[in-house]
């Protein structure tokens, strides 16, 4: 599961391994990397753009001799682009050995990078072939790599492990620009964005650009979409160093650079976390209430954050019922989807919202019928409910009331907030 799609889980990221970063150690919500891509993204941009950030370039070294490239060589320098000074980073090597997924999984696996740059580097390679899989109707294990198996691509994907590894932060990357034309492969010409990046981004938000250019490489496209835990326009945070890194193209109407912004969260405060949603409504005026909770239970099921019925008196004093969807921007769509082809409506309002909430995790507890998944909010607890599934199958299970099963559950969730 990509880190975009894990979003949701707002405690998984700070469960990760601690390690120094830019603004202090260990990872955390309050930390985020935004990776603005006006300009599009390849491997060795985000990788120039962190190095811009301060990072140093020891961090790809080791981890290209941790690979065991020796015969590699990578380098970082000052460039300008446009009225921008950025970093432009090269990697110099004779090996332009192809190589197949299986190789570089192997080769990433007998080698002595630290743990959770190694799983992440075969997390992003996995995004990669599972894409050229489908393009090529072939099964992972023979897919067979050509400019992404070459020595430079590999290091493009290592090195940016690496570097986000150590920097610790949760990364944001901006909807992505999807310029049109042709580029030109070892299977002849193929039609832009490349069929293997428009896979690695399905599920992220794109926009067409005007350019007849390559923006967005596959290796730029499987990192982003393995690293990234949201794709907005600007995230809620206070901007604290910028780095830009340089891409190789000219561009003829811009600067051809990743910008890098790291950060804080501003806008957390104690128990309370903010984010934006999508609210889709539509009034219904023909609808059967068993067919509207069909539909409310598939929303949820396809990734609604919420979704309700409220009666409303539409025009000429006809009832009828007001359908609310809230979801994630990135889900938008499909959800819409679902409203079309599951109502009888025939459109359906879409607004941004911002959410404040308190923040919450999931404790389990040690009960007399077994362990219980508690949803603990605020910081420090104001309330810890048992969730009312591990309740239900209790009561299921031990033939008890149910609301006798939650004031037990209840009770013991009341040591959680003392914490």
């Amino acid at each position: 599961m990509y880190a975009h799609e894990r979003a949701a889980h707002a405690g998984e990221i700070a469960e990760k391994t601690p390690r120094s970063g830019l603004l202090g150690d260990g990872i955390d919500g309050d930390k985020i990397l935004f990776l603005d891509c006006p300009s599009g993204a390849a491997g060795d941009m985000i990788i120039a753009a962190l190095l811009d950030l301060g990072m140093p370039l020891s961090i790809v070294t080791r981890a290209v001799e941790a690979v065991g490239f020796e015969g590699a060589r990578v380098s970082a320098k000052k460039v300008t682009v446009g009225a921008l000074s950025a970093t432009h980073f090269e990697v110099d090597s004779a090996d332009q050995t192809e190589r197949s997924y299986r190789d570089i999984k192997d080769l990433l696996e007998a080698s002595s990078l630290a743990a959770p740059v190694r799983d992440l580097a075969l997390e992003i390679f996995e995004v990669l072939g599972r894409a050229e899989a489908q393009v090529h109707g072939v099964p992972l294990d023979q897919v067979h790599f050509h400019e992404v198996g070459a020595v430079d691509s590999i290091i493009d994907i290592v090195g940016a492990a690496a570097l986000l590894t150590e920097l610790g932060a949760r990364v944001v990357t901006s909807p992505l620009p999807m310029g049109r034309g042709y580029v030109t492969s070892r299977h002849g010409p193929i039609p832009l964005p490349a069929p293997a990046t428009l896979l690695c981004l399905a599920g992220v938000p794109t926009y067409p650009d005007p350019l007849q250019s390559e923006l967005v490489t596959p290796t730029g496209a499987a990192i982003l979409k393995a690293v990234s835990a949201e794709f907005l326009p600007w995230p809620h945070f206070t901007p604290q160093t910028v780095g830009y890194g340089a891409g190789t193209r000219v561009l003829p109407d811009r600067p051809n650079a990743v910008r890098a912004v790291l950060g804080s969260a501003s806008e957390k405060r104690g128990a309370l976390e903010r984010d934006v949603a999508i609210l889709l409504e539509t009034n219904i005026d023909d609808q059967t209430p068993e067919v509207l909770g069909y539909l409310l239970d598939e929303l949820l099921r396809e990734g609604a954050l919420d979704a309700w019925v409220t009666p409303i008196v539409m025009k000429k004093s006809r009832p009828a019922f007001l359908l609310s969807v809230l979801g994630p921007e990135a889900q938008a769509d499909a959800l819409v989807e679902i409203i079309l082809r599951q109502s009888s409506t025939l459109g359906v309002r879409r607004t941004k919202v911002e959410r404040t909430m308190l923040k919450r995790r999931i404790v389990q507890l040690a009960s007399e019928w077994g362990p219980v998944r508690f949803k603990v909010s605020g910081e420090p607890p104001l309330s810890a409910k048992p969730e009312l599934e591990d309740a239900v199958r209790i009561a299921e299970r031990e033939g008890i009331a149910l609301r006798m099963v939650l004031l037990k559950l209840t009770a013991l969730g009341a040591s959680l907030l003392g914490e």
